[in-house]
C-alpha cells in the first residue's frame, strides 16, 4: 500500500524547496583571501527560479539559437599568447604607477598597483586585471600599454570586494557593460573544485543602446529591442542534460543553470572568458562547449531582485519585509524593459 503524504507537510516540502533555490550563500566566494564581494550580491545570487524575460527569444534568436558556446579560455597558447584573460595577486605594499586614460572622465584615476611584467590579455583588448590582496581591492585596465615610467590605456576601474557599490551610473570599466571583469571568469581551481557560485562573463557581437541592472554602461548604436542590453542575465534551461560530462565540465554548466550568464561586452557570439590555465583539456572544452546551442538558454528577469540601481545588493526574496523601494530619480526607461539611456554615448566597440 502506498503511503501518502499529508498535504500540510507537501505544502511545507515545497515552500523549503523554492527558499532553498532563492537563498544566498552564507559566505561569499574568495579568491586570495578576499570575497569576491558580499554573498547577497548580485553576482552571487542564484537566478534558476526567476522568471523568463518577456523578449527572451528575441534575445537567443538576436545572438544565434543554433550557434554553439565557445571556451574563450583554455591551456597552452594560440597565436604565441595564452588563452584568456589572465590576472595577477599582488600585496598590498605593491609600487603603484600612474595610469593615463584615453577615457579619463570614466575612469577610476591612477595610480594603480601594476608589478613590473604583468600578465596582459592578448588580442585587442589587453586587460590588465591586479587583485590587491590585503586590501581587497581589484584594479582592471582595458587597452594597456606601457607609457614612459607608467602605463596609459583606454579606460580602468577600481572595485571595492567587500563593497556593493556600482560604477557611476553612464560610466564604463575595463569592460563595456561598467562590470567587474576577474570575478565574471571561469577559473580551473573552482571548477576542479567541483563548485562555480557566481554568475559568469560572455560576449556577443550585437548588443542594444541599453543596459540593464547590475550594467552602468552600453557600447551601441542598434535601437532594436530584439538586440539584447548590456548586464542581461541568461541561464543554462533545467532541462539540459549535463550529466554526461566531466565533474569539471559539469561545474561550470551547473553554474550557468544556477547562476547565468551576463552579458558584459561586444565580442564573439556565446564567448565564455576564463582564465588561461595549464591545467584545462582545450580538445574537451571546445567539443563540450559546442554541445550547447542557443537554444538551451533563456534570458532571465532579474529585476525582483534590485534593492537599488545604484547597488549590486539583491533584495532578500524570503523576507516578505525586505525594503524594495527603488529611488525613482535613478529610472529612466527608454522602454518596456527595465533599462536606461546614458546622458551620452562613448562608443567603446571594444572587440
Amino acid at each position: 500500500m502506498k503511503s501518502l503524504i499529508p498535504l500540510p507537510f507537501l505544502a511545507l516540502a515545497l515552500l523549503l524547496a523554492q527558499t532553498a533555490s532563492h537563498a544566498q550563500p552564507s559566505a561569499a566566494p574568495t579568491l586570495a583571501g578576499c570575497p569576491m564581494f558580499p554573498a547577497d550580491n548580485i553576482w552571487n545570487t542564484r537566478i534558476d527560479n526567476l522568471p523568463v524575460h518577456s523578449r527572451s527569444s528575441d534575445y537567443i534568436n538576436s545572438i544565434g539559437a543554433n550557434t554553439g558556446l565557445h571556451a574563450d579560455f583554455g591551456a597552452g597558447l594560440w597565436q604565441g599568447q595564452p588563452i584568456g584573460i589572465p590576472y595577477v595577486v599582488v600585496n598590498g605594499n605593491q609600487a603603484k604607477v600612474p595610469v593615463r586614460f584615453d577615457y579619463a572622465d570614466e575612469s577610476d584615476p591612477g595610480p594603480y598597483p601594476i608589478p613590473d611584467n604583468p600578465p596582459v590579455e592578448s588580442g585587442s583588448d589587453k586587460h590588465v586585471l591586479v587583485l590587491d590582496k590585503d586590501n581587497c581591492v581589484l584594479y582592471e585596465t582595458w587597452n594597456t600599454r606601457r607609457q614612459g615610467a607608467g602605463w596609459a590605456a583606454g579606460s580602468g576601474a577600481k572595485f571595492d570586494l567587500r563593497s556593493h557599490a556600482l560604477r557611476p551610473e553612464t560610466w564604463t570599466s575595463a569592460d563595456a557593460a561598467g562590470l567587474p571583469i576577474l570575478h565574471g571568469l571561469v577559473r580551473y581551481d573552482e571548477a576542479s573544485a567541483g563548485e562555480i557560485a557566481h554568475a559568469i562573463r560572455f560576449t556577443v557581437q550585437n548588443t542594444q543602446r541599453a543596459y540593464v541592472w547590475p550594467a552602468r554602461h552600453y557600447a551601441s548604436s542598434m535601437l532594436l529591442a530584439t538586440y539584447p542590453p548590456m548586464g542581461m542575465h541568461f541561464r543554462l534551461k533545467s532541462s539540459v542534460d549535463i550529466s554526461r560530462f566531466s565533474p569539471e565540465i559539469q561545474a561550470i554548466f551547473t553554474a550557468f543553470k544556477r547562476y547565468g550568464l551576463i552579458l558584459a561586452d561586444n565580442g564573439s557570439d556565446w564567448f565564455v572568458s576564463g582564465v588561461p590555465d595549464s591545467r584545462w583539456n582545450d580538445d574537451a572544452l571546445n567539443v563540450t562547449f559546442r554541445a550547447l546551442r542557443g537554444s538551451d538558454f533563456e534570458a532571465v528577469d532579474t529585476s525582483s531582485l534590485i534593492l537599488s540601481y545604484d547597488s549590486g545588493q539583491v533584495r532578500d526574496l524570503n523576507n516578505p519585509s525586505a525594503p524594495t523601494a527603488i529611488p525613482a530619480a535613478t529610472l529612466t526607461p527608454i522602454s518596456t524593459d527595465i533599462q536606461r539611456s546614458p546622458r551620452a554615448w562613448l562608443p567603446l566597440m571594444k572587440k
